[in-house]
Order: C-alpha cells, then structure tokens, then sequence
C-alpha cells in the first residue's frame, strides 16, 4: 500500500525547492561544475526548514546523479500520484470574464458527479472567447468557443445551399 501522507510530505519539500527554479542564478548554480555536489546539496536544502531524513536522502541521490535539475518534474509526477491517490484533483477554467462563485460552484459539482472524483477549479481569466475546463490529472479538457461555433455554423449554411 502506497503512503500517501509521505508522499505528500517529500511532495510539499520538493514543492519549496522548485519554486527557485524560477530564478535563473540557481539555475546557473546547479548547472555549473565550479559549484562541488555537496555544495548543490547544502545550496537546495537550505529552501527546506527541517528536511525530512527522505528528502535529504533523494536531494543527495539526484545531486550525486547529477539531477538535481528534474526536481520541478518530479513535483508534477508525485501530484499525479497523490490525485490519483485520494481521488482529488484541481482543475482550471479559462474564460474572458470573470464567473460567480455560485457559477463556479455548479461547475465543480457537475464535473465531480460526471467523473466520480473531488475537485477544485481555479479561475484563469484571459483572452479566451468562451469557457474551457482544463482537469489535467484526469486528461479532461472540456471547451466551447463563440469562433468555432460561428464557423461550423457558417459551413453547415455553405453545405446546406
């Protein structure tokens, strides 16, 4: 039986060290051979305030195998797996416009009874026109564009005249 709740701790350790890899000075870093593998190691640890006897494990373990560089990977991996672990999965809805809470709301239900699972979406409001749910863990992707539905209504008119 898998340990949900230690992945999830190694999950939430790995999760402190990949945001740095935002910034491109760490990124140099890790990538150059002037910097020593112990150094790398003490370098990413230091983003972890009481590293788990685990973590510190793998963190040496990637270093040593020079790949350090696939931590923000392995964070993707391992909520994968605990989403699928705990059935629970989050989900984004790109629209144009801003929808209500209760909107929202109605949308999550709908998903979770059609899949059988928990979820949360997130709003991302940006330059789509029309509404598309993004659940990436269960391969979902579900849209309604206003440009696409113009355009199969003008071709359905072409083929009908």
């Amino acid at each position: 039986e898998k340990d949900s709740a230690g992945i999830n701790a190694i999950c939430g350790e790995l999760k402190q060290v990949a945001s740095a890899f935002c910034d491109e000075k760490f990124i140099a870093i890790l990538s150059t051979t002037d910097v020593s593998s112990e150094q790398k190691v003490e370098l990413v640890l230091s983003f972890v305030e009481n590293a788990s006897n685990e973590f510190t494990n793998l963190i040496k373990l990637l270093a040593q195998k020079k790949r350090l560089d696939i931590i923000p990977m392995l964070v993707d991996g391992l909520e994968k797996e605990l989403a699928a672990l705990n059935n629970s999965y989050t989900g984004i809805v790109y629209t144009n416009k801003e929808l209500s809470s209760a909107d929202m709301q109605r949308l999550t239900s709908q998903f979770e009874s059609k899949f059988n699972v928990s979820l949360e979406l997130a709003q991302n409001i940006c330059d789509y026109d029309g509404i598309k749910v993004d659940i990436d863990g269960l391969g979902v992707e579900v849209g309604f564009s206003k440009e696409r539905l113009k355009s199969q209504m003008i071709e359905h008119i072409l083929k009908a005249v």
